[in-house]
């Protein structure tokens, strides 16, 4: 039976990804998501290795530059991960269309 993933490999996954898809360097996402321009290379690696977690104030200035949401970073499943991208780039309109649709009973 797999085990499930740790949510710290989880998060630094979705982070790479999000990162990478962006074409960001770590050091730019760290520096555009407010850290420190010494030390922000550095945390990214960290994060994204899963040595370190940053705090919650820390991930939804991570996922705001990513445009991202945070709910993506932590999402376990991969089709949902994708879906919560999916749906975050629709305008509210298309979003409630889309919901009462997989929504009906």
């Amino acid at each position: 039976m797999l085990r499930p993933r740790e949510p710290s490999s989880i998060f630094s996954k979705r982070l790479k990804q999000a990162r990478q898809d962006a074409g960001l360097s770590q050091k730019e996402l760290g520096i555009l998501a407010g850290l420190d321009l010494f030390v922000a290379s550095t945390r990214i690696n960290r994060y994204e290795k899963g040595i370190h977690e940053p705090d919650m104030a820390t991930i939804a200035r991570l996922a705001a530059t990513l445009k991202v949401p945070t709910a993506y970073l932590f999402a376990e499943d991969e089709r949902l991960a994708r879906m919560i991208r999916a749906f975050s780039a629709l305008d509210a309109v298309e979003q409630d269309r889309l919901l009462r649709a997989i929504e009906r009973p």
